[in-house]
């Protein structure tokens, strides 16, 4: 794994009205062509998305968003994508030309709807008059810039035509980082003392390029030898030959989910076991409340509609685990026939609320923001959430186990699943 995977990366939305020059904006930035500049008002249609490393951030992917003022038929469909790129963005730019009215009074009530960390770029400064401190300040008014310096709001002056501001943009964006998008999270470092011992059972996944690890193995592995720890990787066939050859115990197990059964029979009791996707269930979203819906599953019966959210899009094998394995598991454990639906990509269904539960992917192509929007438009909807290691465990009878280093949210499901 060369560069930083994206659902890894700080993710900045960029907002505004048509032809105020976000593209611009993102284009110098960037230092490069990103995305298509023109005159012509609506040149951006889908959000256009472009990784990189950014000074002084490190990993980012900007989001280039169409204008929120796009018209017609097809623009309300612009308009749309970009309100659903909110969900995915971590820090949002709200770019004007100095002009101020509903537009970007409906964007700022959106970002702190969503607690989301904000600030305006006054783009086209070369065109405006200075300000009262002498800094250009494009046309942007002055009881304007009052109002959002009241709300704590920053204000910074830019062009993107001429380079101006480019460098306070980027510290602004690195001080209203959340600490989870720049100090990367453990994904089990942290369950493993300073030179201890994880197993890791990786089978060797169809899905995967030829001569490849999935992602979440391969950010395992990376993490436990940042950690100073080891790791020993088997095959699920080989994990009970090489615990025997161990002269002490290992101090984790993890493995693919869909091995779980076999995993937890071949490791000894004492030795904490996972499943990696579990492990990302905590990395990406808030794990307790996963554990939680989880529980849901017990409650599962015939006619029930049930979700199966994939962050990506990818092509589906013969036997693939969220359109065939993992609703199989599902209507066995239910006792009959469930309505299965999948969604797959960067969007949820708008009708969750029609479903007894949605068991989402292990959301290693998204940023945590993303996943944990995911989860609080679940629980708007009243629809408990729960992911494919969770629900895999559950429907094999090994939950608790595989939650044993984690009892918080071993805790959770007990509690909604009734005590058991």
């Amino acid at each position: 794994m060369q560069d930083t995977p994206r659902g890894l990366r700080l993710h900045i939305g960029i907002y505004g009205r048509r032809n105020v020059g976000k593209s611009s904006l993102l284009n110098g930035l960037v230092g490069q062509g990103a995305s298509i500049v023109s005159d012509t008002p609506g040149t951006t249609t889908d959000p256009v998305e472009k990784t990189l490393e950014l000074d002084p951030v490190g990993p980012v992917v900007f989001i280039d968003t169409a204008g929120i003022d796009d018209e017609g038929a097809l623009g309300a469909l612009r308009r749309e994508r970009s309100e659903r790129a909110l969900d995915r963005t971590d820090v949002a730019l709200l770019v004007t030309d100095g002009a101020w009215g509903r537009d970007e009074e409906a964007l700022a009530d959106a970002f702190t709807a969503r607690k989301l960390p904000y600030f305006v770029v006054a783009n086209k400064a070369d065109l405006g008059a200075d300000g009262a401190d002498g800094a250009p300040c494009g046309a942007l008014p002055g009881h304007v810039r009052e109002t959002l310096s009241g709300r704590g709001v920053a204000v910074v002056a830019a062009s993107a035509l001429l380079g101006h501001g480019l460098d306070t943009v980027r510290e602004r964006i690195a001080m209203l980082a959340p600490e989870h998008a720049i100090a990367q999270p453990h994904m089990l470092s942290d369950l493993v003392p300073p030179g201890g011992l994880a197993v890791l059972v990786v089978p060797i996944d169809l899905g995967a390029p030829r001569g490849r690890l999935i992602l979440p193995q391969v950010q395992a592995i990376r993490d436990l030898l940042d950690g100073d720890q080891m790791c020993l990787v088997v095959k699920e066939r080989e994990l009970r030959a090489a615990l025997d050859r161990l002269s002490a115990p290992p101090d984790l197990v993890v493995c693919d989910s869909q091995v779980v059964l076999k995993a937890a029979a071949d490791t000894p009791p004492g030795v904490p076991l996972t499943t990696f996707s579990i492990l990302m269930a905590r990395l990406k979203g808030d794990l307790v409340e996963l554990a939680r819906g989880a529980a849901a599953i017990e409650r599962l019966g015939p006619g029930d509609r049930v979700l199966i959210a994939e962050a990506c899009t990818h092509h589906p094998l013969a036997d693939d685990i969220g359109r065939v394995k993992i609703p199989r598991w599902l209507r066995q454990y239910a006792g009959g026939d469930i309505e299965i639906d999948v969604a797959a990509g960067k969007e949820l269904s708008d009708d969750m609320a029609a479903y007894a539960l949605v068991v989402h992917c292990g959301g290693c192509v998204i940023n945590r923001g993303n996943m944990l929007a995911r989860l609080r438009a679940a629980r708007r909807a009243g629809v408990p959430m729960t992911n494919y290691g969770l629900a895999i465990s559950l429907t094999q009878g090994v939950l608790p186990r595989a939650l044993g280093p984690f009892p918080a949210a071993l805790d959770a499901f007990r509690a909604a699943a009734g005590g058991s």
